[in-house]
């Protein structure tokens, strides 16, 4: 596997859906969940989703549950906490492991890839970003403590847009 779009993934309605489906936009993959102290990210996610679409970009949520259990809920609750408390628009994965021998594919390929800011390897916590480009290659890595309005990320969401 050499891009995004090689891969599938399920989504929170059940379908398991080509990440091809999304070539051509610039995507911002966080795996995210809903009782971390990083959980109001969510808001800037949905900023960055309301500045950028028209433009060709989505943030991707990955739901995961394996840093202290902050993702327990149901795909339903997952759908509805987000759409209620944070007004998310883009598209939520199901919930998939990042890390460990259960890994998901997607995500044992982005870890290894040379990146920056962050480099390659496990992921640290919740909210962990790639940033994607157009034809599925991975622009860059941050840190969760990276949120959503920083200049950096920013800039390179701008520049990968065009």
């Amino acid at each position: 596997m050499s891009t995004l779009h090689d891969f599938s993934i399920p989504f929170l309605d059940g379908a398991s859906r080509p990440l091809s489906e999304l070539r051509g936009k610039v995507v911002l993959l966080v795996n995210v969940a809903s009782q971390c102290g990083l959980t109001p990210q969510y808001a800037g996610l949905e900023d960055l989703q309301k500045t950028y679409a028209d433009r060709g970009f989505t943030v991707l949520g990955v739901p995961c549950n394996q840093f202290a259990g902050q993702e327990p809920g149901t795909a339903d609750e997952i759908q509805s906490f987000c759409s209620t408390t944070y007004g998310v628009s883009f598209p939520l994965a199901g919930k998939l492991e990042v890390n460990g021998d259960a890994r998901d594919p997607l995500y044992a390929w982005l870890t290894q890839q040379e990146t920056a800011p962050d480099g390659p390897g496990d992921i640290k916590w919740n909210f962990a970003k790639f940033l994607i480009g157009r034809e599925g290659q991975v622009l860059g890595r941050f840190s969760p403590m990276v949120t959503p309005d920083d200049a950096t990320l920013v800039a390179q969401v701008e520049a990968a847009l065009g």
